[in-house]
């Protein structure tokens, strides 16, 4: 055997013996559904709270996008149409105020303001 194939062989066993004692630590050990279903919520509102961080980037990402477009509209109009930076600021302020309309929407559909018990979600509030 080469000293490639002895490398290659020794680089295997080492990353299967590693994902073996990792992975031991991966198995879900549940009571019943009930316990699954727990984990499950606590997972969604990391989601939940992704989402919403997530939206109040891109929002503002679009709304300086939509502020710097308007600037290069007004500088070259002939190749710069005023139809994008307007639906850039429309999106960035959709996107803004997602986390308000999850809010909204748990508070009508499940009388509380928290949607399947999922915490995380905050709105802006000026």
């Amino acid at each position: 055997m080469s000293s490639k194939s002895i490398f290659k062989a020794i680089f295997l066993m080492t990353g299967i013996f590693l994902s073996y004692l990792f992975a031991t630590n991966a198995f879900a050990v549940s009571s019943g559904i009930g316990a699954v279903a727990i984990t499950a919520m606590h997972q969604l509102s990391g989601l939940a709270q992704l989402i919403t961080a997530g939206s109040y980037v891109a929002g503002m990402g679009f709304a300086v996008a939509g502020v710097v477009k308007f600037k290069a509209t007004k500088e070259n109009a002939a190749q710069n149409p005023i139809g994008v930076p307007i639906a850039f600021v429309f999106i960035g302020a959709a996107l803004i105020f997602i986390p308000s309309v999850y809010s909204s929407t748990g508070a009508s559909l499940f009388s509380s303001g928290t949607v399947a018990g999922v915490s995380g979600i905050t709105s802006f509030v000026v």
